[in-house]
């Protein structure tokens, strides 16, 4: 049996500005699982949420955004099982969410799978060899863009023979609802 690395991804939680906190089904669901990683696509906001992310995992790969006024780095890289990662905010785009300009930025970093923010709407395209991966907004809360005003977070399951599984959830009527799934394989 192969190693398998399961994380979390979130973004755009503005707490203590645009929201009270994160949505009570999402850190009961946090809770209960045991992640390898957290990833945070910026605009936490205030140090608290800062702490609370680096505690869902054991390593966390956080981002600045636009309105944070933490120091944070602007990007971050990883591999895992040979497959190189990279997270931003996503506001080095226009417009917002931009797959052309993304990926110029993925191609620049020497990355295949490309996790931004920014946008407030979740979106997961496979585009010119690079994996885009935007979790939306953790709290659902409106963005400069509009955004799709639906709480959402996606988990990241990567696999040592290098696919990777990859799971969008919102919450819908106070529940968790799977939103979409992808498979893709890196050669």
């Amino acid at each position: 049996m192969g190693s398998t690395v399961y994380g979390l991804v979130i973004g755009d939680s503005h707490i203590h500005e645009r929201a009270d906190e994160f949505p009570e089904k999402f850190t009961n669901y946090f809770k209960s699982k045991k992640y390898d990683f957290v990833i945070h696509t910026g605009d936490l906001i205030d140090y608290d949420v800062l702490e609370y992310v680096k505690s869902l995992a054991s390593k966390a790969y956080i981002v600045q955004g636009n309105m944070d006024y933490i120091n944070l780095p602007e990007h971050e890289m990883f591999e895992l099982f040979g497959i190189m990662i990279g997270v931003i905010h996503g506001d080095q785009v226009r417009p917002r969410g931009n797959i052309a300009g993304l990926t110029r930025i993925a191609r620049s970093l020497g990355v295949v799978i490309l996790i931004s923010g920014h946008t407030h709407t979740p979106f997961i395209v496979f585009d010119s060899g690079i994996l885009h991966i935007n979790p939306g907004s953790v709290t659902g809360v409106w963005g400069g863009g509009g955004g799709s005003m639906i709480p959402s977070f996606i988990e990241l399951r990567v696999l040592d023979t290098k696919r990777v599984y990859i799971a969008l959830y919102q919450l819908e009527n106070n529940e968790i609802m799977l939103a979409k799934e992808e498979s893709i394989l890196f050669a």
